[in-house]
């Protein structure tokens, strides 16, 4: 199964479409399947009164209203429009989040192949029908969720007709403290509703969308920047360019890795059994005609011989010439 890395650059580009762009180029040569963003009508996502998270508070320095952030953090339609074709142009797919209806509306006008649902929008009834109404795949963050909200989502998405649904394991914190990650609740969405599964990561380091990958994850989102040192909400919480690719090659390793599940000799080693193993030797000089007992036998190196897995079947036989010691018993 090859693994749907998303490198996330949501609003890392600080409203600056030139930096969004940026973004993509470090995505692709990441080696990242989709580079994301996050669209929005600032009027239509967040009210006047709503505050800024704290690790917003922390990681911006302001404490002002989630309003007066995003206004300088959201690129308008026709800057996504550009960047959409310059995401085509370079060849890496373009994904990105709405965060109202009416962006929904404006993301599937543009050409969204599926969409991805962030955390904050799994009770929002209107968007959920919505985005179901096109019919598309969709890619649902699980962040702050009980499996009772995340069972009513799924039952309003598929009953206003969306199309095949992923779970992605998620924690809103950013960055998220190990202790809260909880991959194995992968395998609880799993097999609660026998959905696929991925993961969305907001820890430090890339060590954690590794081990997703290893337990099954079929998408793994991880949010990146050009620089964490740069003014924003979520820098300090990204990859930068070459972690991200160091994330995105450890990830190819254990697709690789993880293999069919078939027990068998693969061919890399194929020509180590019988440098490896064992063959029934002669321990002494041994007559032709000898009875062929523990006392003349032994097992050693190469087992390009008889395995001395039927060492009783040899027992009590005679030798068939005569033996040095040494030399592979034949029969």
């Amino acid at each position: 199964m090859r693994t749907l890395i998303i490198a996330e650059a949501g609003v890392n580009h600080n409203g600056k479409l030139e930096i969004a762009k940026e973004l993509a180029y470090a995505a692709r040569e990441a080696g990242a399947d989709i580079v994301k963003y996050q669209t929005a009508k600032l009027t239509s996502l967040v009210s006047r009164y709503a505050e800024m998270a704290q690790y917003q508070k922390e990681n911006t320095g302001e404490n002002t209203s989630q309003k007066e952030m995003l206004s300088h953090l959201l690129l308008s339609y026709d800057e996504f429009e550009e960047l959409y074709l310059y995401c085509e142009e370079i060849g890496i797919k373009f994904l990105s989040s709405p965060f109202d209806i009416e962006s929904i509306r404006f993301l599937n006008n543009l050409g969204m192949e599926f969409w991805k649902i962030p955390s904050g929008e799994i009770t929002n009834y209107p968007y959920l029908v919505e985005m179901a109404k096109t019919g598309k795949d969709i890619v649902l963050s699980t962040g702050m969720s009980s499996c009772t909200e995340i069972l009513d989502c799924i039952s309003v998405l598929k009953e206003h007709g969306a199309g095949r649904l992923t779970l992605m394991q998620c924690n809103t914190q950013y960055p998220t403290p190990y202790e809260d990650v909880n991959l194995n609740a992968m395998k609880t969405m799993r097999e609660l509703t026998g959905l696929s599964v991925g993961y969305s990561d907001h820890t430090e380091g890339i060590e954690v969308p590794i081990a997703a990958a290893a337990l099954g994850a079929s998408v793994i989102e991880k949010h990146f920047t050009l620089d964490r040192n740069m003014k924003g909400p979520d820098h300090k919480a990204s990859l930068e360019p070459g972690e991200l690719k160091a994330m995105v090659s450890a990830i190819r390793h254990i697709e690789k890795a993880l293999g069919s599940g078939e027990k068998k000799i693969s061919p890399s080693e194929a020509e180590n059994v019988a440098v490896a193993r064992k063959s029934i030797i002669a321990s002494r000089f041994i007559k032709k005609g000898e009875e062929l007992t523990e006392n003349n036998l032994t097992t050693k190196r190469p087992g390009d011989g008889i395995s001395p897995m039927k060492w009783p079947q040899i027992l009590g036989t005679r030798a068939v010439r005569d033996f040095e010691e040494d030399e592979k018993i034949e029969l």
